[in-house]
């Protein structure tokens, strides 16, 4: 699969919160930005399989918009469910790396879970990721590698009247997700468990999720 032709077409767009007693619905798009000089490359070694969704929501959606008394004034929806973001989010961050495989299975696989990805704003705007990473060696299915990782981004306090706050949740969602894989990605105690190997090809360009 082509990560960066057409896996990451998270493409949507941000409505405008209004803050009434009617509930709007804003669908956005999430984004990657590879950091070049950041990131551990590697060996194309790696093929994406399933990220199970376990947050107890509806597949594609991300959160709520809340006054501080008062009902949801906004729910924050993904285009695609929440599942494939995430699968294309390491997809697009493997293959930035050089890590993609570019046959049809790679020796490893990496599946996982989502514990929680969200977009919420009560006071402060602010965007959570917690998702389960398996290493799956693809020529036993044995999973030699486990981990749980995290990523968090908060702004300051939003103030009603300012404007709509979905840019600010999009952006703190993306840098969250994002912080999420590249934790996972450039663990070095996953890198040795599976002895990765180094392929130093310059790979990577922006994409949407």
């Amino acid at each position: 699969m082509n990560f960066r032709c057409f896996s990451l077409i998270l493409l949507g767009t941000a409505a405008c919160l209004s803050f009434s007693s009617c509930a709007n619905s804003s669908v956005i798009s999430l984004d990657y930005l590879p950091q070049a000089g950041r990131m551990m490359r590697g060996a194309p070694d790696f093929a994406v399989g399933e990220f199970k969704d376990k947050r107890g929501e509806q597949p594609q959606t991300l959160g709520h918009v809340r006054l501080p008394i008062g009902p949801t004034v906004d729910t924050i929806q993904t285009r695609l469910p929440v599942s494939d973001v995430v699968r294309n989010a390491f997809g697009y961050a493997l293959e930035s790396r050089g890590m993609l495989a570019t046959d049809v299975k790679g020796r490893f696989i990496l599946t996982g879970e989502i514990q929680d990805l969200r977009s919420q704003l009560l006071v402060h705007p602010y965007g959570y990721a917690r998702i389960r990473v398996n290493v799956v060696e693809a020529t036993s299915g044995r999973v030699i590698f486990t981990h749980v990782y995290e990523g968090e981004r908060q702004s300051t306090a939003y103030r009603p009247g300012s404007g709509s706050p979905v840019p600010i949740l999009r952006e703190l969602t993306s840098r969250a997700l994002q912080d999420c894989v590249d934790r996972a990605l450039d663990d070095t105690r996953m890198r040795q468990q599976i002895g990765a190997g180094v392929d130093n090809r310059p790979r990577y360009a922006p994409g949407m999720l």
